[in-house]
């Protein structure tokens, strides 16, 4: 294992040679964390994954192969680090949490296509990967949005195969009109193809977490390219879900004339909500204004 990038702290290893723990142990996890005197930080979404066909489900919807970069957020305990690990040509993996980097230190140790970083994702550059590069990761829950959006918007990753809390996965996926779509389910649709390959019950974790997971593949198109002009719209579009799309442009500044003429260009009711609309209409709609700024809420 290497931690001896600018942004990772040099990690102890443990005895090279040594037979790794078996870390989707439930009994193995509470053994770890009680020698190192830890427990999961609640604070940081911290939920061990401890099912195997769970952890093949991650891998197998990252797509890594052995020719692949893997980049991770949220290593944790390193079982899907170790995992990535034996099916790609090496993982860089991100890990706020100072106390599990030192875990890594062991539960990692002889493994030399693995780069630790002790940063936060939340601000993480993650241009920093290769063009192409495969991004995989049991992401934290208080964070998990904010850390993909990130990912998705940094143009480098050709696949992503994410554990997440279901709501947010339903939302990824959601087609307009639906409950759970929105600003979240434009920007996929706009960059790539998500979609749900594996619902996930809390006891696969410890702790248990209250809510259901889901294992997310999203399919990154190699030609997408941000187009803010569009998610500025969007942003606006979604601000107040209980108020009317209109209502929303205009409260985003844009010319009560202007919002008229347009909708009746495209067609568009004048009492329709945003989640009613599809990516195609909102990119129509963002070459009748002027460009808009507003403060990005995804």
């Amino acid at each position: 294992m290497n931690a001896g990038s600018p942004e990772g702290d040099p990690v102890d290893g443990a005895t090279p040679g040594a037979t790794p723990p078996r870390l989707t142990s439930p009994r193995v996890v509470r053994d770890l964390l009680h020698r190192h005197g830890l427990a999961a930080d609640r604070s940081l979404g911290q939920h061990f994954l401890v099912d195997d066909r769970v952890l093949a489900s991650v891998v197998e919807a990252s797509g890594a192969g052995e020719h692949d970069e893997v980049w991770e957020v949220g290593p944790g305990l390193g079982v899907l680090t170790r995992e990535l690990a034996r099916v790609a040509r090496r993982v860089v993996t991100v890990e706020l949490d100072r106390r599990m980097v030192r875990v890594l230190g062991e539960t990692l140790a002889g493994l030399d296509d693995v780069d630790v970083r002790q940063a936060d994702a939340t601000t993480f550059d993650f241009a920093q990967a290769p063009p192409g590069s495969v991004f995989a990761a049991n992401l934290p829950y208080n964070v998990g949005t904010t850390v993909l959006v990130r990912v998705l918007e940094s143009g480098r990753f050709r696949r992503v195969g994410v554990l997440l809390q279901r709501e947010v996965a339903e939302r990824l996926c959601a087609p307009p009109g639906s409950r759970t779509y929105g600003a979240l389910s434009l920007l996929v649709a706009h960059l790539g193809e998500a979609r749900i390959v594996r619902r996930v019950p809390p006891g696969c974790f410890l702790p248990p977490p209250a809510v259901t997971s889901a294992v997310v593949r999203i399919d990154v198109r190699p030609d997408a390219v941000s187009d803010e002009r569009t998610f500025a719209v969007v942003r606006a579009g979604f601000r107040h879900r209980r108020k009317t799309l209109a209502r929303n442009l205009r409260m985003a500044g844009v010319r009560e004339a202007d919002v008229d003429a347009a909708f009746a260009e495209l067609g568009i009711e004048p009492k329709v909500r945003a989640e009613a609309l599809d990516l195609a209409t909102f990119r129509a709609l963002a070459l009748r204004f002027p460009p808009l700024r507003t403060d990005a809420l995804i």
